[in-house]
């Protein structure tokens, strides 16, 4: 029984009925777009020594003279808050978070021990390192459909 007005419902269409067919092509889509994004190079050791400060003078100029600044930007482009550097020992997560994201050899004593102890200099060498790692190689590839 149809609920709405009490009549009873057949089964099978009659001949004033007709069954909709189903859709056997869908029409165009038109272009559809994929973007392949890699990210290669991981393992190894850092990729610059802790004192190599000379290849990037803007990145040393911020670690020596505003190294909250590079701090905040470091939370950025690791993918966290910006707010993370306030909280304390966040620098120290973040450099024990980039040497196993990567798979860098070293410790967390290494780490604790560059942070607390050379901080200026562990920020360039964190900001160099997620420079070079995050160097990506996009591809896009174009696919037009065409219904038939």
């Amino acid at each position: 029984m149809d609920p709405l007005d009490g009549k009873d419902i057949e089964a099978n269409p009659t001949d004033s009925e007709t069954m909709e067919l189903p859709v056997l092509t869908q029409p165009g889509l038109g272009v559809t777009t994929t973007t392949v994004t890699t990210i290669s190079q991981t393992g190894g050791d850092w990729s610059t020594g802790l004192f190599e400060v000379c290849g990037d003078a803007s990145t040393f100029l911020m670690g020596a003279f505003v190294p909250c600044c590079l701090d905040l930007s470091l939370a950025h482009q690791y993918g966290e808050c910006m707010c993370l550097p306030l909280l304390p020992g966040s620098t120290f997560a973040m450099r024990v978070g980039i040497r196993e994201r990567y798979k860098i050899r070293g410790s967390v004593c290494e780490d604790w021990t560059t942070v607390y102890c050379c901080y200026p200099l562990a920020l360039c060498q964190m900001i160099r390192e997620m420079k070079k790692r995050l160097k990506t190689q996009i591809y896009t590839v174009s696919t037009t459909l065409e219904s038939s």
